[in-house]
């Protein structure tokens, strides 16, 4: 039986779970949640617009931090190099439990959401459920099944968003959608409120990053890893401001307000009553992507820890093709609790905050990189370092403050995952002390 885990991954390939992983519950379902307290069409567009900003500035950095460090891992990686193993277990601790099953969880949550939309009194959990499996079974038995699978999916993902904002343009009466703020969205623009709905904005981009986490299997990473997370990054920016638009643009404000099926509503205004069912089905196929994409990424990240702390080294047992099955199990059953014991806000907030802060260190560790590690050679440079990582910093700490303060429950929740992080961390590290 070949060993696919030699099989290198092209630009092409990295580009589509970039674009897939990105593209899923957030921008399918927060908007509700946005205008619930934003009642700004342009205001709200604007945070889809500076949320893309951010990503970019995001992915320039990163493209420099992997390139540097060329090992799958993610900010796992990044964060035992440039900081210390402490960190660098915390963030692989908040991969394992809400960066990827999280996410995963989150989106067939969603998917089986809008399945309901379309055959009322299906069982969603369950269906919820039955999405990850299926796809943790795909990716655990075969590389290039999952690969061929994701890119066609990807494909078939971009071309129907193109084909829904362009429709939105023929609704009968459609709403105003200034794109420019007046002088009245300042005071939305510069409350916490909006900086809340900045965090779910963030969210919907989470997966900018997604290609660093399989770099180590990249072909020629130094090149391809910086082009994926642009263009990925570029093109899901592009196809954000759209549908938002084309969903603020036939549904009116107070229709949406607090709804999750936010394409639902949108598309039956665009085609009607059985267009709107309609849509729900095509959502549901590009939901069922962004799982895929979460389901084939996670693993990566729980089996360079397992080869790196020895209280861990099963996770990092490969099959015969390569591929770290442990890993795959145990996603699998955190994904599977995320669906079962936790409702769809819940694990949206929590994830938003720990990936947010997560991501936040990673890009701070190009400057400590830069001063630690002045003769690194580095393949690829930040563009328009050192203001391009700054502006991803401002935003998000400023994120994070008002976030603290207007969902101090959340905030604290994320605090306590990080805590049971670091006392794990403690543990292990005091078992392998002993035991040498």
């Amino acid at each position: 039986m070949p060993n696919e885990s030699k099989t290198t991954l092209d630009l092409r390939t990295a580009t589509a779970f970039v674009i897939a992983a990105m593209i899923g519950t957030g921008v399918f379902t927060t908007l509700g949640f946005q205008v619930a307290d934003i009642r700004s069409a342009s205001a709200v567009m604007m945070l889809w617009i500076i949320g893309g900003v951010i990503a970019l500035c995001g992915a320039l950095t990163y493209g420099e931090l992997g390139a540097a460090l060329p090992r799958s891992g993610g900010e796992y990686n990044i964060l035992t190099r440039v900081y210390s193993p402490a960190l660098g277990f915390l963030a692989g601790w908040v991969s394992a439990t809400v960066g990827f099953a999280g996410p995963a969880a989150l989106a067939a949550m969603a998917l089986a959401s809008y399945s309901a939309a379309i055959v009322p009194g299906v069982a969603e959990n369950h269906l919820a459920a039955g999405t990850v499996l299926t796809f943790s079974i795909l990716h655990a038995s075969s590389l290039r099944a999952g690969t061929a699978l994701q890119k066609v999916l990807t494909a078939l993902k971009v071309l129907l968003i193109l084909v829904f904002a362009l429709s939105a343009f023929t609704v009968d009466s459609p709403q105003s959608v200034p794109l420019v703020p007046g002088g009245s969205d300042l005071a939305f623009m510069t409350g916490s409120g909006y900086a809340v709905a900045l965090i779910f904005v963030s969210y919907a981009y989470t997966g900018w990053n997604s290609a660093i986490y399989i770099v180590g299997e990249l072909d020629r990473p130094s090149q391809t890893l910086p082009r994926a997370l642009l263009l990925g990054t570029g093109v899901v920016t592009v196809l954000y401001v759209l549908l938002n638009y084309a969903f603020l643009y036939t549904v009116p404000i107070d229709d949406l307000a607090g709804q999750i099926e936010v394409g639902f509503l949108s598309g039956a205004q665009i085609f009607g009553e059985a267009g709107g069912r309609i849509t729900a089905s095509i959502i549901v196929v590009l939901l069922a992507s962004t799982v895929s994409a979460y389901i084939f990424l996670g693993p990566r990240i729980l089996a360079v820890m397992g080869e790196d702390v020895p209280a861990l080294g099963w996770l990092s047992t490969r099959s015969a093709r390569g591929l770290p099955v442990n890993a795959f199990v145990l996603q699998l059953v955190l994904s599977l609790a995320f669906i079962y014991l936790f409702s769809f806000d819940q694990v949206l907030v929590y994830a938003s905050i720990l990936l947010v802060t997560i991501s936040t260190l990673a890009v701070a560790g190009v400057y400590v990189l830069r001063w630690t590690q002045p003769d690194l050679p580095r393949p690829y440079r930040t563009w328009g370092y050192p203001y391009t990582p700054a502006i991803f910093l401002t935003v998000n700490v400023w994120m994070l403050t008002f976030t603290l303060t207007d969902r101090t429950f959340e905030s604290l929740v994320g605090l306590a995952i990080l805590v049971v992080g670091m006392a794990i961390y403690a543990v292990l590290n005091q078992l392998k002390t002993s035991g040498a």
